[in-house]
């Protein structure tokens, strides 16, 4: 087996441009969670790995004006613990307690869990219902992507490949909730993952965003169920004729964590209970 060699960069722009000298032959590395599995069942074989290890402070979380922004490089741990993001959103620090095991939450960092774009992660569902975009850095330019273009495939994103998520920046929703369910053991990963995020005025729902995650090949949000609820009261029978529509609408996979029919129940069962929770969020 060829060893691999391992560059430091101390900037987003010094890794990015390293990328674009070296080619395919490099592949980045933050916290290490998503890469050593990918390493491990041989799907990626690099001759080089760009560690981000060394760039300062690129584990920032902040409050601005236009919401809060989170270094790409912020750890899950860190960020489930987080005062800032526990008052910011409650439901987005309860996305990060769930992630896996204390273990991997100290090792993981936000911005290589989005770019592993992995099908069965946490954070993804509920970052798309509270409207996130991502920054990321070129060899020649920074970009601005919202996250509900982000994600193309299985392990696919619109990153070009010498693109490095930078930042990830999440406006401040009204109420939001996030809902997960794992079929074979407590720190499993999600056989289906539900974030939900509305905005309201009195009892009337102002703005539904339901992305659901896990279940499917990328996190998906369907716009016509979230619109069912604009202008109105989230009824209990209106609740479950959101949910219906998610479950009959999405296309489930099937994989060892659930079959497409189990997971199309899951989805109605899910939907419904994370909507409840953002009704009943006074």
């Amino acid at each position: 087996m060829n060893q691999i060699k391992f560059l430091e960069p101390t900037t987003f722009s010094e890794a990015s441009t390293l990328l674009a000298e070296r080619g395919d032959d490099a592949k980045v590395i933050a916290g290490g969670v998503s890469v050593t599995l990918m390493l491990q069942q041989k799907l990626i074989s690099p001759s080089i790995l760009v560690s981000l290890g060394e760039i300062v402070n690129g584990d920032f979380i902040r409050l601005e004006s236009d919401g809060l922004h989170i270094g790409a490089l912020a750890k899950l741990h860190d960020l489930e613990r987080s005062q800032i993001v526990r008052e910011f959103c409650p439901a987005l620090a309860h996305t990060f307690s769930v992630v896996g095991n204390v273990r991997v939450r100290n090792q993981a960092t936000l911005g290589g869990n989005l770019s592993a774009a992995d099908y069965a992660a946490d954070p993804p569902s509920m970052l798309m219902a509270l409207d996130a975009r991502v920054q990321v850095q070129g060899a020649e330019k920074k970009r601005e992507i919202p996250l509900d273009e982000f994600f193309l495939g299985f392990y696919t994103t619109a990153l070009e490949s010498t693109e490095i998520l930078t930042e990830v920046i999440i406006p401040k929703p009204a109420r939001a909730a996030y809902f997960k369910y794992t079929s074979i053991s407590a720190e499993g990963r999600p056989c289906v993952a539900v974030g939900v995020a509305a905005d309201f005025d009195s009892d009337l729902c102002k703005d539904l965003r339901i992305a659901v995650g896990a279940a499917v090949e990328t996190p998906q949000r369907i716009e016509s169920a979230e619109a069912m609820a604009r202008g109105q009261t989230l009824t209990d029978e209106l609740v479950a004729a959101i949910a219906n529509e998610y479950s009959l609408t999405l296309d489930p996979l099937t994989d060892v964590r659930g079959s497409a029919w189990y997971r199309r129940e899951m989805i109605r069962v899910f939907v419904q209970r994370a909507l409840e929770e953002v009704r009943n969020d006074r």
